[in-house]
């Protein structure tokens, strides 16, 4: 598979750090690091903005989200808040990622540390054909936990 190229621009307080990158030849997301100048704390329940210390440039119709590391989230609690967080073709800030302690000890985020996975994803726009009915399925409007237990 070929890569698809993406300008990606490391800021000034995270140029020592390694760009977001597969750990594996399998890997689908790319680990992304923290740029935090000193350790975080993040206390039980507490939330945590999360420096990336990257920008990049997102193909017009890819996105990139942002997802748990579940080594993270298994060992030691550690969620993603609006996970998968997007990131839109337009945008051209600094990443940072919304961290949540959902464990029971506090958690230190240090300077380099690998806090998130990126993956890039292709967007399918909607045009919208307004219409009377849809059409029937067999669940219909059949909604939460509808088929029973299983």
């Amino acid at each position: 598979m070929t890569p698809l190229n993406v300008p990606i621009r490391v800021l000034s307080h995270a140029a020592d750090l390694p760009k977001p990158r597969y750990m594996t030849s399998g890997s689908s997301g790319m680990d992304i690091c923290a740029a935090v100048k000193d350790t975080v704390l993040i206390k039980p329940g507490e939330i945590s903005l999360i420096p990336t210390g990257i920008t990049m440039a997102i193909p017009i119709g890819f996105e990139v989200q942002i997802r748990p590391r579940s080594g993270l989230a298994l060992k030691q609690g550690i969620g993603i808040l609006n996970s998968p967080g997007t990131i839109d073709a337009d945008y051209r800030g600094e990443i940072k990622i919304i961290m949540i302690n959902l464990g029971k000890q506090d958690v230190l985020i240090s300077r380099g540390m690998r806090i998130a996975q990126m993956v890039l994803k292709k967007v399918e726009l909607i045009s919208w054909q307004e219409v009377e009915l849809l059409p029937d399925t067999e669940r219909n409007a059949g909604g939460f936990g509808h088929t029973g237990h299983e």
